[in-house]
């Protein structure tokens, strides 16, 4: 009785010898071996039904793609690394998930290195950790402006994109339009007929932060409005909460843009706190339209980012770069918009 693949590729384990072949996947499924190494390799052009057929028989087999000997042949990984500070932020993790499902389609798997501070040795050390981890090209998602800088050396001869950064010519960065969401936040309080706005900043060494704070800054004086003091914070619903009482206790403010959606809802619960009604007594604007904005009470007003676009675009533009098909250097920037709630109105009557 003539032995069938999946018996003989049983026995090879069995007997310690070599685990089952590109060939017999290729038996298996009744396709070439070229197919099944396209497949392998994580390349596009296999019909989805071939493809499906290909993986079913080599989860069959408990054949495993050798990733080294594939490395060694084609001279890359398939691997990306990541460079993330604060993985705990909102933003952070949309666009994390963005990257990992991107890489996923296109064949790639990735490797994150979070920094705990974004200095210069501890950015320095989160590289040499990832060329450790054999990866073909490096994302670097740090938004504090210790990427900016000239003396920070990006890893040479390795396919680099920079995401929440734009000042770095060297390189392809990805970013929302910071400035554009701060502005059309401002203008859109203004429009309601308040005096100024009230804003609450990020943290002081943050990219999207000073973006968001010089905007603002620059939309009320470019419609003659009186311009606050800077109540400066750190993205967290506590930092808005203790500006919030701040605010709730001086009747003169009536209009608040917060950097981002946490320091709003710790906003709006200090004025619940305080008797102040949203949006009757002030109103309160916010920034990234997280998935929970419209479920605060009122619902959010708040700027709308792109972080599904923003990661996969930060993916598209580092396989070109490995793959060599590099697009020109140049910034992606990517703009946003304002959803309109129920947290903002005209101000009270004088």
């Amino acid at each position: 009785m003539t032995e069938s693949t999946t018996d003989r590729a049983q026995g090879q384990r069995a007997r310690g010898s070599r685990g089952p072949s590109l060939g017999d996947v290729a038996a298996h499924a009744g396709v070439s071996t070229q197919t099944v190494s396209r497949v392998a390799n994580g390349l596009t052009n296999v019909e989805a039904t071939t493809r499906a057929r290909v993986l079913a028989s080599m989860q069959a087999l408990g054949y495993r793609p050798n990733r080294a000997a594939r490395a060694l042949r084609s001279g890359r990984f398939r691997n990306l690394g990541v460079v993330m500070f604060t993985l705990s932020s909102y933003g952070n993790m949309r666009t994390l998930d963005a990257i990992a499902g991107s890489a996923a389609t296109a064949g790639y798997s990735i490797t994150v290195v979070p920094v705990e501070r974004p200095t210069q040795q501890d950015v320095s050390v989160a590289f040499t950790r990832l060329l450790e981890q054999a990866v073909d090209g490096i994302i670097i998602v740090i938004e504090a402006h210790i990427v900016d800088r000239a003396d920070v050396e990006l890893p040479a001869g390795l396919s680099v994109v920079v995401i929440d950064s734009t000042e770095r010519p060297d390189y392809p960065q990805v970013d929302t339009d910071q400035a554009q969401g701060a502005r059309i936040a401002t203008e859109h309080l203004l429009a309601l007929g308040h005096e100024t706005v009230w804003h609450i900043s990020g943290p002081d060494d943050s990219y999207s932060a000073a973006r968001r704070e010089q905007a603002w800054r620059e939309t009320l004086e470019a419609a003659g409005a009186p311009v606050p003091e800077v109540l400066h914070g750190d993205w967290s619903t506590s930092a808005g909460y203790e500006h919030g009482r701040r605010i709730a206790s001086r009747p003169e403010i009536t209009a608040v843009f917060a950097a981002n959606d946490q320091m709003a809802l710790g906003v709006l619960r200090a004025l619940h706190e305080a008797g102040r009604r949203v949006p009757e007594d002030v109103s309160v604007v916010g920034f990234d339209d997280m998935a929970e904005s419209d479920s605060f009470w009122p619902p959010l007003t708040t700027v709308h980012q792109e972080f599904e676009a923003t990661g996969r675009r930060a993916v598209e533009l580092l396989i070109a770069e490995i793959e060599g098909r590099p697009e020109p250097v140049t910034s992606t920037v990517l703009p946003t918009r304002l959803v309109v709630r129920g947290s903002t109105a005209a101000p009270p009557a004088r």
